[in-house]
């Protein structure tokens, strides 16, 4: 389901995931859509607040995200700052891709590590005479930032992955109809 391909540049790391969630596009999307007040800070133990900086278009934003600290507190809070691209295809894909930048609204904050998300996202994927199923493909090219071990990285990435799915499933099985 995830697998890592870690390169050491100031630790940053690929990671990429699949699943299959059971059920419809638009509801997996209702989770995972990248939006201020939105389900994800609901359901993803990494999100801890998502905050709108800028409206480029109605696809396209400039958010931060917030996250808390992790690996028993081994990883102390960090922030994002991101352009994000939301993509709809004929096939009905969605897809939210994003990469860092700077935002003049946004400089570093204080009790944050400001890590940086190298091209990212989420894919969801129709499947074929399946309307009930979804399959879920993530990404992840991110520095940390600060100074931490490799193998602390190395042991956070995989696992927090692995459990983004677990909850995605659980959280869109909450849903209502809609």
């Amino acid at each position: 389901m995830c697998s890592p391909d870690c390169v050491l540049s100031n630790i940053l790391c690929s990671y990429k995931g699949e699943g299959v969630i059971s059920s419809s596009l638009e509801k997996v999307w209702e989770c995972l859509k990248p939006v201020p007040n939105g389900l994800r800070v609901k359901w993803d133990n990494n999100v801890k607040r998502f905050e709108l900086l800028e409206q480029i278009t109605e696809d396209i934003s400039i958010c931060r995200t917030v996250t808390p600290s992790a690996a028993m507190g081994i990883i102390a809070p960090r922030d994002f700052v991101d352009v994000i691209l939301i993509k709809r295809y004929e096939d009905g894909t969605i897809s939210s891709n994003a990469t860092n930048v700077n935002h003049p609204g946004c400089s570093p904050q204080s009790g944050y590590v400001r890590g940086f998300n190298h091209p990212c996202g989420c894919i969801c994927v129709p499947i074929s005479g399946e309307p009930n199923k979804t399959q879920v493909f993530s990404f992840f090219q991110t520095d940390l930032g600060g100074f931490l071990p490799r193998s602390v990285v190395d042991s956070f990435f995989p696992s927090s992955m692995a459990e983004f799915y677990s909850n995605l499933a659980k959280a869109v099985k909450s849903l209502k109809d809609f």
